[in-house]
């Protein structure tokens, strides 16, 4: 089956370097065409707001109608946007490609006029594909669509060079990312041990609050240079906080951390235990206790052994679950699903 391919990330300009995961799905059943958008997407931590605005979804409109006429079987869209304008188009079109939502992560879920609309475009997506469990069960609520309808596949990530080793002379903690992270309780947890950490976020998760002196904010610094310090920490902290209507955070952070083969220690919430196994592949800390938290650190920090034996862990189970080889296996199979309800009509 012909598959046109909308992700926001691949433009005019990278097409031939963003594959995405369609190298990694077996089988000669499926062929897979990229539909570059317009403009190229902006980098989330440069965005001066988390809507969407009218310009963005009027670029987001123009790829969807570009995916819509050059398809010749279904659609597979990424990110939640695009489903949307889809869901819509096919609606003024007519045309009824099926359509695959994958990365479906909203964020957070809107009430009123903005969630009557979600129920409206979105009501017949063939399947979404959400990267946590409890995902399946909120939007099931949220858009009244049949829970069968979404599946969950683990985030996937290319594989991640380790080309740094653990900072020894000087050890320090690392907390990378910035979507609902709970750096308060952290500072409280370093402070409370006195030791190193790095943050490396963006200026708005950090804005207003009182950095402690042993904690440095480097703002800024690129994918490469978080990677390094994913690798030279010796313990990888991803700080969540529960917060009502929100639906998933920290599984970038959390997967590559352990396909780098790193001791992480996550707060029990938004989906981390769909990744890490408590006591195997990593630590869940309940989230919002310091006291917790500083147990889990203090474990670690105090342990080389146990951060080894948790570092190698992790890395096997990532190649096993969120590897692209992996993850398209799975993808596979969902794409025959889909491809075979639509011969049955």
């Amino acid at each position: 089956m012909h598959w046109t391919v909308a992700a926001p990330f691949v433009n005019k300009s990278n097409k031939e370097k963003e594959v995405w995961l369609t190298p990694y799905i077996p089988g000669e059943r499926h062929k897979f065409e990229r539909i570059p958008r317009s403009q190229p997407l902006q980098n989330w931590h440069e965005r001066k707001s988390k809507v969407t605005g009218f310009k963005e979804w009027l670029i987001h409109w123009q790829h969807g109608m570009d995916s819509l006429a050059a398809t010749d079987g279904g659609i597979i869209t990424i990110f939640p946007q695009l489903p949307a304008v889809l869901g819509m188009q096919r609606r003024i079109t007519g045309k009824r490609p099926p359509i695959v939502s994958w990365l479906f992560n909203v964020g957070t879920c809107s009430t009123g006029i903005r969630q009557t609309l979600a129920q409206i475009s979105l009501k017949d997506i063939d399947r979404f594909i959400v990267h946590t469990r409890r995902e399946r069960e909120i939007y099931h609520e949220w858009l009244g669509i049949p829970i069968e309808r979404f599946e969950f596949v683990p985030f996937h990530e290319f594989d991640i060079p380790v080309t740094y080793q653990e900072n020894t002379e000087h050890p320090f903690i690392a907390a990378l990312g910035s979507s609902h992270r709970d750096f308060p309780t952290l500072f409280q947890a370093v402070e409370k041990l006195n030791l190193p950490t790095i943050v490396a976020s963006g200026r708005r998760a950090l804005e207003g609050l009182t950095i402690p002196p042993l904690v440095k904010t480097p703002f800024d610094i690129g994918k490469a240079d978080c990677l390094r310090l994913a690798q030279e920490a010796r313990i990888n902290i991803v700080p969540l906080m529960p917060k009502p209507q929100v639906t998933a955070a920290g599984q970038v952070t959390i997967v590559e951390a352990m396909l780098m083969g790193r001791a992480i220690i996550a707060s029990n919430c938004y989906g981390a235990e769909d990744y890490i196994v408590h006591g195997q592949t990593g630590l869940l800390v309940e989230p919002g206790s310091v006291d917790h938290l500083v147990q889990a650190i203090e474990m670690l920090w105090n342990d080389p052994a146990l951060r080894n034996r948790l570092g190698q862990a992790a890395y096997r189970y990532a190649q096993e679950n969120f590897s692209c080889e992996a993850v398209g296996a799975v993808m596979a199979k969902i794409l025959d699903q889909v491809a075979d309800e639509v011969g049955r009509y």
